[in-house]
């Protein structure tokens, strides 16, 4: 999962929908993944000849990153820090533009970089970093938004505008987990999406009937102006199992559309994630990933910065936790994974003892103060 810098995409304007997914003509279908589609730069030199060569080399830069950060699972990210001297331009196969503009001294543009698949993993082999490279089958993705109904039920619908444009205006092909986006059906009731939030697996033959697909997920976004945050909640079922996943993001100046683009890269990346974490519980992929014994992966909920201080430092202090790596952090809630002799059943009785508790669901862990 990578996040992109807030100006360098906001200031594109060029429309998030437009020939999304498309693959690149000299990227060969099964080495999609190794393809950065969509990738916003910006770049400001002496002249626009300079500042397009400065655009160019420093996107490509980033996009290895993104690429390396796509295909190994968060618990070896440590493994790729040693890769950031790598020059992309040895590894790089060709790139397009999807739109570009520029003035004298600036460019910006929306590119699509392709990797040299086989040097890739060549790469990683050698370096001995472990990565999947298999994509998940295409899962239906619905945004749908919420508001409070009566008696504080709440209603759900069809995402329009925003949130349903900044999830078409992801790579949705390339991806690990590739995504269909779908409208919500007029089948498909308030109780039913309730249902798939609270975790009831009866849903499953519901929306895979419905939506004619073996996975389905709501993308449920909730503008809560009054405590200024968007609340998002990804719930169904994907190729890992079933998934009820909720994350807070603070509404900075009150931009509800940076909020929600944000979001969108972050609960891609989830989607990314549990795939990864499936194919290592399968006993191996591509370029000798393996599971490793006691990995745990975990949403750490809080309701301050301080106390998000707290329980990182009691993570980190913690007797027999290791390779800790944090990952998004939002207003209220990060991800985190680390290893422990026993995985998350182990270590679960060793937090209660400090007042913290470790719940297990939808295939992750979840670590809250238990006061």
């Amino acid at each position: 999962m990578t996040t992109r810098p807030k100006t360098s995409r906001l200031m594109l304007g060029f429309g998030l929908a437009m020939v999304v997914g498309a693959l690149p003509a000299w990227a060969a279908p099964a080495d999609k993944v190794f393809t950065i589609a969509n990738y916003p730069v910006d770049a400001t030199a002496k002249d626009a000849v300079a500042a397009k060569e400065k655009a160019h080399a420093e996107g490509q830069q980033a996009a290895l990153g993104a690429l390396l950060k796509r295909l190994v699972p968060v618990t070896a990210y440590n493994r790729i820090d040693r890769l950031k001297s790598v020059r992309a331009a040895n590894y790089i196969d060709g790139v397009a533009v999807r739109s570009e503009s520029n003035s004298n001294t600036r460019y910006i543009a929306s590119l699509d970089f392709s990797f040299q698949a086989d040097s890739v993993r060549e790469l990683l082999r050698r370096e001995g970093v472990p990565f999947v490279e298999e994509q998940a089958p295409r899962m239906v993705l619905v945004p749908v938004t919420a508001e409070p109904g009566e008696k504080g039920a709440m209603r759900y619908r069809p995402a329009g505008g925003t949130w349903s444009q900044v999830w078409k205006g992801l790579d949705l092909d390339n991806t690990l987990t590739p995504l269909k986006i779908e409208t919500l059906l007029p089948v498909v009731h308030d109780d039913t999406i309730a249902a798939a939030i609270n975790g009831d697996d009866s849903v499953e033959r519901i929306l895979t009937n419905e939506y004619k697909a073996d996975y389905v997920l709501f993308a449920v976004a909730e503008v809560d102006t009054a405590g200024k945050q968007l609340n998002v909640t990804l719930a169904g079922i994907d190729p890992a199992g079933l998934l009820s996943w909720r994350r807070s993001y603070r509404l900075t100046d009150g931009d509800v559309a940076y909020a929600m683009e944000f979001a969108s890269v972050v609960t891609q990346g989830v989607l990314e994630g549990r795939w990864k974490v499936a194919k290592t519980e399968e006993g191996g992929q591509g370029g000798g990933f393996s599971g490793g014994g006691g990995e745990v992966h975990m949403a750490v909920e809080f309701t301050s910065l301080g106390e998000w201080n707290d329980l990182r430092g009691r993570l980190l202090d913690l007797p027999g936790v290791d390779d800790v790596r944090i990952g998004a952090v939002s207003a209220r809630s990060a991800e985190v994974s680390l290893r422990y002799p026993g995985g998350g059943a182990g270590l679960a009785p060793v937090l209660a003892r400090q007042g913290l508790t470790l719940t297990a669901g939808g295939g992750s862990w979840t670590l809250r103060s238990g006061y």
